[in-house]
């Protein structure tokens, strides 16, 4: 069955760019004849032809050439296949949903031909069903198999529930054309059945859990119980984050042969709920009827996995929904596409599919009780109350906002999520929905080094973040807001600086909005 699924794979992923009258040769000819260009077909998209030719693929804007060849398409009744590969987490329900959505909105037709359990095509059409606009053949498998697929040539959108890896990338052979979009949000969770009664673990006993280090819930304050460990299947974008993110930085490895493996993440959900000696690695929109556990340090500090906490990342294992695309032109249906997955309609349709969307959400002053407590707790030394005094100050009447800049560790760059964020405060402010209201970049930092340096720090990638803003704007002085930097260094910790990710969660620019 495994040899079939693959035959089929391998056969439908080739159909998408080659069969057909795509496989044949054509000759393309400049209006004016001082050009020809010879080779196989790959895709027409009404546009442009997409070839294969002896030095690499062509893409040629169809209104300069003429066609002649028996490749060549009816320029009438154009179709092109666009290929999706990668996490089953992503197509199953969301990006069906969304290219739905984008065909509505578009007023077009779809319907759906189904190859397998993994593969299946929604055809775009005219309404009424006259004429095929375009074919979106997706393959449901995980993370890894995606980026094969796009190194290979073999897709055009690749779903990911984690970056791709330096290997991954064939030691930079995807070229710096490729494009990374996130078009919504996930979270990996640790779940346990709702009579268990543990509420939270600290990431490193998440670690020395699934490597088999921990094996009875006594050694975590819980009942003399042997643990029952559940994960996905090894290769699936979730367990491959978890290793890196968890795993990876206490050293340890997981325990493959103590660990009961899942096709889905709803059968393992139903699996750990309904055995109170059991807990799991999921996702955050596929955990169930199961109980999600806090992250908590050695200090006492705790970050929930709420909606929040997700877009803001202060939950550390927060996971985009990535979308790469290979760096070249994608048929027309296929950029009208990825362009509508930034609008408002798109958006709820994430939030439909049980994500979170990228909508800026904000909280008031007044709201973070938690927040202030533990800062307060955790204020002495170079760090006093007068600098969280100064925090309340200036911030009493303002909302701290979902939007929240990370940089990548021991680096100026900002990490995915955040580069996402810029373009999502850009437009926010481009547009005038931040008219007239003022914008303060608060910078935060662990709690490592004097407390004067980190003033200085989080001052400077607060300033980053500003530029970047301000870069991105058409003019100055149109109204869509003042923006402003202040720093306030190891002022108010989200997490335990004895930590490393405790530290990592410190590192932080936040919007906060009057």
């Amino acid at each position: 069955m495994n040899g079939l699924r693959v035959a089929l794979r391998a056969a439908l992923l080739i159909a998408g760019i080659t069969t057909g009258a795509l496989a044949q040769e054509v000759t393309l000819r400049a209006n004016e004849g001082s050009l020809i260009i010879s080779g196989e077909l790959i895709d027409h998209d009404g546009e442009f032809y997409r070839i294969r030719t002896p030095d690499g693929p062509l893409t040629v804007d169809a209104a300069g050439v003429n066609c002649s060849g028996p490749g060549c398409p009816d320029p009438a009744r154009p179709a092109p296949r666009i290929v999706i590969s990668g996490a089953r987490t992503m197509s199953d329900v969301l990006m069906p949903a969304l290219l739905e959505a984008f065909a509505r909105d578009s007023g077009m037709g779809m319907k759906r031909i189904t190859h397998s359990d993994e593969d299946f095509t929604y055809v775009l059409t005219e309404q009424g069903g006259k004429r095929d606009i375009a074919r979106f053949t997706f393959h449901a498998g995980t993370s890894g198999e995606g980026f094969a697929d796009l190194l290979a040539g073999k897709a055009d959108i690749i779903m990911a529930l984690r970056e791709i890896g330096a290997q991954e990338a064939g030691s930079g052979t995807l070229g710096d054309g490729v494009v990374t979009r996130v078009i919504g949000l996930d979270g990996i969770v640790a779940v346990v059945a709702r009579e268990n009664p543990l509420s939270r673990i600290s990431p490193e006993d998440l670690a020395r859990v699934f490597s088999g280090d921990i094996g009875n819930w006594s050694d975590l304050g819980g009942p003399d119980a042997p643990i029952a460990l559940h994960g996905r299947q090894s290769g699936s974008g979730l367990m491959e984050a978890f290793r890196r993110r968890v795993m990876q930085p206490a050293e340890k490895k997981i325990a493959n042969g103590r660990i009961a493996r899942h096709d889905s993440n709803a059968d393992l959900v139903d699996a750990v709920a309904a055995d109170p000696s059991a807990i799991g690695i999921t996702s955050y929109s596929e955990r169930g009827n199961a109980r999600a556990l806090a992250l908590a340090g050695r200090c006492g500090f705790e970050i929930r996995p709420t909606a929040f906490n997700l877009k803001s990342e202060d939950y550390p294992l927060t996971a985009p929904l990535f979308l790469y695309l290979p760096g070249r032109r994608l048929p027309k249906t296929a950029r009208e596409f990825v362009k509508f997955l930034d609008t408002e309609p798109a958006q709820r349709v994430v939030r439909w599919a049980g994500f979170v969307d990228l909508r800026p959400a904000g909280i008031p002053m007044e709201r973070q009780g938690e927040r202030l407590a533990n800062a307060i707790l955790a204020a002495g030394g170079d760090t006093g109350l007068s600098d969280l005094r100064r925090l309340v100050e200036a911030m009493k009447d303002m909302r701290r906002h979902s939007i929240t800049f990370r940089f990548e560790e021991g680096s100026s760059r900002l990490d995915s999520q955040s580069q996402a964020n810029i373009e999502t405060l850009s437009r926010l402010m481009a547009r005038g929905d931040l008219r007239g209201r003022e914008i303060i970049l608060a910078g935060f930092t662990d709690g490592e080094g004097s407390a004067k340096a980190n003033l200085a720090i989080a001052k400077k990638r607060a300033e980053v973040i500003r530029r970047a803003l301000l870069a991105r704007m058409p003019t100055s002085g149109d109204g869509s807001g003042v923006i402003k930097v202040m720093s306030f260094g190891e002022a108010m910790p989200m997490a335990c600086d004895e930590e490393e990710w405790g530290r990592r969660v410190n590192r932080r620019v936040e919007v906060w909005i009057r």
